[in-house]
């Protein structure tokens, strides 16, 4: 222990107490494995895949910016403006 040097704090580590993430890893494979032979119904959607993309839809200011997705760029109008500088400054010269 130096003067100058500082102490990192202690790691967190959280161990799960009822999980068993083998059985939960066979049984998405398993699923996965029904699915792609037609033996069951396709997955339903988890309620993160139903939200996704329904506050964009729902707020009007977010609706507007993503319908009004114009090809005009920040970094295109900044390169639009430093080509306009630069021939500004040859007709200046």
């Amino acid at each position: 222990m130096g003067i100058f040097s500082q102490r990192s704090p202690r790691g967190f580590q959280h161990q799960y107490i009822y999980v068993d993430e083998r059985k939960e890893k066979l049984q998405e494979i398993e699923e996965r494995a029904k699915r792609e032979l037609g033996m069951t119904a396709p997955k339903e959607l988890t309620a993160e895949e139903r939200l996704r993309g329904k506050i964009v839809e729902q707020t009007t200011h977010l609706k507007r910016r993503k319908e009004n997705d114009s090809p005009i760029t920040t970094k295109r109008l900044l390169l639009i403006l430093a080509i306009m500088a630069l021939i500004l400054l040859a007709l200046l010269r």
